[in-house]
């Protein structure tokens, strides 16, 4: 049994995100052809994910004990090292992903759970063995000259790779918010596509 990370950031009710009508297919293609694997939702909004504030800096930073577990910061940061998969579901926000999955990573990013320094520098301790990425766009950021400007995907496979996970891909749809193109054409292309990658992952 795999333990599978569903990472949801977007704050339109269910039913209105495009990034989740992709990543909730992918979902339940996926326990589909995987029944016996654990998938857990944490929807960042829900969770009230803040950022971190000064009395927060001494449980990440300092020694870590049998209770850190239950660390209303820590557990997120203990969540994602012990999962297997991490499906991360956010739009394009502004060139980047939403502020809250930004404050989310400074959660998991955590010395000694998610990740630790060593002679030869920084290594990842996450046990995950893939991630997948998930996004609604509204233009065309996956081409040039435009995938200079995309900044929400680099930073979340970067990070991802930082902390131990070494494959990370993507899936998304573009050129959502183009008046000139079949909108809807493309949202189920992509929904199409979503099925097909959870055969994969």
């Amino acid at each position: 049994m795999k333990k599978v990370l569903y990472i949801k950031a977007n704050i339109k009710p269910e039913g209105e995100s495009r990034t989740f009508k992709l990543s909730d297919t992918f979902i339940e293609e996926y326990k589909r052809l995987n029944p016996e694997d654990q998938i857990t939702v944490l929807d960042l909004y829900k969770e009230n994910i803040d950022f971190l504030k000064l009395e927060d800096l001494g449980p990440v930073f300092g020694p870590k004990t049998a209770e850190s577990k239950n660390h209303p910061i820590l557990k997120y940061a203990y969540q994602f090292a012990e999962a297997d998969k991490i499906v991360l579901a956010a739009p394009m926000w502004n060139l980047g992903m939403p502020a809250i999955v930004k404050a989310y990573f400074d959660y998991v990013s955590v010395t000694g759970i998610t990740f630790g320094y060593t002679a030869n520098g920084p290594v990842g301790l996450s046990k995950g063995e893939k991630a997948i990425i998930i996004s609604g766009r509204g233009g065309n950021y996956s081409t040039p000259p435009m995938d200079a400007l995309e900044m929400g995907e680099r930073y979340a496979k970067t990070i991802m790779n930082f902390l131990g996970i070494k494959e990370v891909q993507s899936l998304g749809a573009e050129m959502l918010d183009v008046k000139e193109v079949d909108t809807d054409k493309i949202l189920n292309d992509a929904i199409e596509k979503a099925k097909e990658a959870a055969k994969n992952f």
